[in-house]
């Protein structure tokens, strides 16, 4: 039985960011559930993105939910700043802090939606002791830092691995997979187990975005119908 609704979430890494409120309206207005926003620090990737300014003036834009990924070191420091600029989920690398569970209760307390994210060679397992903790899991299908990679596939197997870790421990958090997601893969994924699909180069490097999470969309619901 499938937990989460499947989601599209463009992430506006690929949008045109000198207009990118008219981007989120085209796909907010062809069905896309949540926007996803990278951070990127320089340090704990080699590239630097958007920041809060930035995210409180997309808070005015949309009435879709935020997804702030924080490719960062140091989040703890950063995670209440955020959620004063308007992200509704927050997403940390176990990779970028000593101090998981303390930033991850930090985001709890903060009334928004906590969420880990894993490396591609960041095994599953490391995160055993805190999936009852977090509404979303995202694993990274490229190594994070730019936009337009291709998907690793191995990745499926995590986002399985995932699937069965939810089922045996009971849990309830959102298994999202970010990096290389395209339309002639998504079927794999959502029945690998993915409910959140990050799409960016696909969505907004087209001619019509409205259109690329259209057909994301429908490929992901009709692959729930398919043989595994």
């Amino acid at each position: 039985m499938r937990t989460h609704p499947i989601e599209i979430a463009p992430s506006i890494l690929s949008a045109d960011l000198a207009n990118l409120a008219a981007d989120v309206r085209k796909v907010e207005s062809a069905g896309a559930a949540v926007i996803h926003f990278d951070v990127m620090d320089g340090h704990f990737v080699p590239n630097i993105t958007m920041g809060i300014p930035v995210l409180a003036s997309l808070r005015k834009a949309t009435s879709l939910p935020i997804d702030a990924h924080l490719m960062i070191e140091r989040p703890g420091e950063y995670v209440e700043a955020f959620a004063q600029a308007g992200a509704d989920r927050i997403l940390v690398h176990q990779e970028a802090t000593a101090h998981l569970d303390r930033v991850l209760a930090q985001i709890r307390d903060l009334k928004a939606e906590a969420g880990v994210v894993i490396n591609p060679a960041t095994p599953v397992a490391t995160l055993v002791e805190v999936l009852d903790r977090v509404d979303t899991v995202l694993v990274m299908s490229v190594n994070p830092g730019f936009g337009g990679q291709s998907f690793i596939p191995g990745s499926l197997n995590k986002i399985r691995e995932l699937k069965q870790m939810r089922q045996r421990y009971n849990g309830h958090y959102r298994i999202e997979v970010d990096g290389g997601v395209e339309p002639e893969n998504i079927g794999q994924l959502v029945q690998a187990g993915a409910d959140t699909l990050v799409a960016g180069t696909s969505v907004f490097h087209t001619p019509d975005p409205a259109a690329a999470v259209r057909r994301l969309q429908s490929l992901a619901q009709d692959s729930l119908t398919q043989k595994v």
